[in-house]
C-alpha cells in the first residue's frame, strides 16, 4: 500500500553527491505505508516510435526527462511479498510502468507498459491523431531475491511499435534493507561481470560474414498489400570502441531471428524489422508527378556492446534508391550498397521489391537495375569481340588459301 504522498522520487541533488546519478540517469523510489522503500530504480531511458502526420509516417526519438516523477499509483504489493509496480510519469500524460512479480528465489519485471499521448505537440508535432496509445510487453529483466539487477550496456525492450532503451540501469524490487543491495545480478549484455571503463575486454577479431540469407517480407493496410519484398540485408557500420579504436564491421540480418511489420499511407510505405537489439526501418515514397517509387528513408538503431557509445543510430530520409515506376517491381541480383551516413551502409542482396500499387501477392513488371544490365553487357561485348576475331581469322585463312592455290597455276 502506497504511503500518503507516498511513492516519490528522491531529490537529485543528494544523489549526485552520493554518486548514484550518471548523466541523464534518474533514481525512482516506491515506498510502503511505513515509509520503507520497496522498489528502487536508477536509469536513463529513450523512446523510439513512429506516428502518422498529414505528410505520412514520421519517426521520433525522445528521452525520459529529468522532470519525470513516480506516481502514487505505484505499489509495493501486499506485505512486500506480492506483485508490485513502479509508475513513472512525464510530459503531457506519458507513463512508463514496470510491473514486478516474484517467486521464492527470483523477481522480474513481468510486464513493461508505455502509455503515450499523441496530442503532446512537443514530442509529436503535426500528429494526425490526438489519441492516447498503450503498448506493453514482457521483459527478460530479472534478478535473484535480495540482489539488484545491473545492466551497464544499453537494454532494448520492444513494445510493439515503440522501442524503449534503458541505459546504465540498476533496478531492485522487494528490498530488504531500504536501499540497493551490494550484490547484483548482471544482464546478459554485460556478460558475467559489468564492463570495466579502465580495462575493457578486447573484442576478438570478427570474421567477415557470408552473404545474408534472402527472405520475403510484406506489409498490408486497409486497402490490401502495399509492399512486397524479397532480399538479403547486411549492415556495415563504423564506430569507436572503448579503447578508442575505429573499427568497421558487418552484421547480417538473420531472417529466422527477425520480426517485421509496417504501415501503409498514401505517401509513405514503411517496413520495420526487429532483430534482438536492432531496429531497421525502410521507408518507400512515391513522387506524385513522375509516379516513381523509391527507397527514401533508412533509420537504424542498434546496440554495440564494445563501442564507446553502445547505442548506434543512423538516419537518412533523403535517399533515392531501388527506383521503379509505380506498378512495376525493382529487381537486382547484384549487391546494392546504400549509404545511410558516413558511418553506416545498408547492403542489399538479390533484391526484388515493389511498393504502393501491388496486385495481391504478385510482383508487377520487372525493371532491372543498372548493375545487372552492365553485367549482361560484359559477356555480350566479350562474345561479340570473340565472334569478330573468329571472323577475321576465317577471312584471313580463306585469302591465304586462295593465294597459295594461285601460285601453282601454269602459264
Amino acid at each position: 500500500m502506497a504511503a500518503p504522498g507516498g511513492a516519490r522520487r528522491w531529490p537529485l541533488l543528494l544523489l549526485l553527491f552520493a554518486g548514484l546519478v550518471h548523466g541523464a540517469s534518474a533514481v525512482f523510489v516506491v515506498k510502503d505505508g511505513n515509509g520503507t522503500a520497496c522498489i528502487m530504480a536508477n536509469f536513463s531511458a529513450a523512446f523510439l516510435t513512429s506516428y502518422d502526420t498529414k505528410n505520412g509516417s514520421k519517426s521520433v526519438t525522445f528521452e525520459l526527462p529529468a522532470s519525470a516523477e513516480v506516481l502514487n499509483s505505484s505499489s509495493c504489493g501486499k506485505g512486500n511479498a506480492s506483485d508490485s509496480s513502479l509508475v513513472i510519469a512525464f510530459g503531457r500524460g506519458h507513463t512508463l510502468t514496470l510491473s514486478f512479480t516474484r517467486n521464492a528465489t527470483r523477481y522480474s519485471v513481468q510486464l513493461m507498459r508505455f502509455v503515450y499521448n499523441l496530442s503532446d505537440t512537443g514530442i509529436f508535432p503535426n500528429s494526425s491523431s490526438k489519441e492516447t496509445k498503450t503498448v506493453e510487453s514482457v521483459t527478460d529483466i530479472r534478478a535473484d531475491i535480495n540482489k539488484k539487477y545491473r545492466c551497464v550496456s544499453s537494454k532494448q525492450i520492444h513494445l510493439r511499435n515503440v522501442t524503449v532503451t534503458l541505459r546504465d540501469a540498476t533496478i531492485q524490487a522487494y528490498l530488504s534493507n531500504d536501499s540497493f543491495s551490494t550484490e547484483e545480478t548482471h544482464c546478459e549484455q554485460d556478460g558475467p561481470s559489468p564492463p570495466s571503463p579502465t580495462a575493457p575486454p578486447q573484442p576478438s577479431p570478427t570474421p567477415v560474414p557470408a552473404s545474408p540469407s534472402v527472405s520475403r517480407y510484406n506489409v498490408s493496410g486497409t486497402n490490401g498489400t502495399c509492399l512486397l519484398a524479397s532480399m538479403g540485408l547486411q549492415l556495415n557500420v563504423t564506430y569507436r570502441t572503448r579503447d578508442n579504436t575505429t573499427v568497421t564491421r558487418e552484421f547480417n540480418i538473420d531472417p529466422s531471428k527477425t520480426t517485421f511489420g509496417g504501415n501503409c499511407t498514401a505517401r509513405l510505405v514503411t517496413l520495420a524489422l526487429r532483430s534482438g537489439n536492432l531496429l531497421l526501418v525502410l521507408q518507400f515514397a512515391m513522387n506524385a508527378s513522375s509516379s516513381q517509387v523509391f527507397l527514401q528513408g533508412v533509420q537504424l538503431t542498434m546496440t554495440l556492446p564494445d563501442a564507446r557509445d553502445p547505442t548506434f543510430k543512423a538516419v537518412n530520409n533523403s535517399l533515392r534508391a531501388l527506383q521503379a515506376a509505380a506498378g512495376n517491381s525493382y529487381k537486382c541480383n547484384a549487391e546494392e550498397r546504400v549509404q545511410v551516413t558516413e558511418a553506416a551502409f545498408l547492403n542489399i542482396f538479390r533484391v526484388w521489391v515493389q511498393a504502393f500499387r501491388v496486385d495481391g501477392d504478385k510482383f508487377g513488371p520487372v525493371e532491372e537495375c543498372q548493375l545487372d544490365e552492365n553485367s549482361m553487357l560484359i559477356p555480350i561485348a566479350v562474345g561479340g569481340a570473340l565472334a569478330g576475331l573468329v571472323l577475321i581469322v576465317l577471312i584471313a585463312y580463306l585469302i591465304g588459301r586462295k593465294r597459295s592455290h594461285a601460285g601453282y597455276q601454269t602459264i
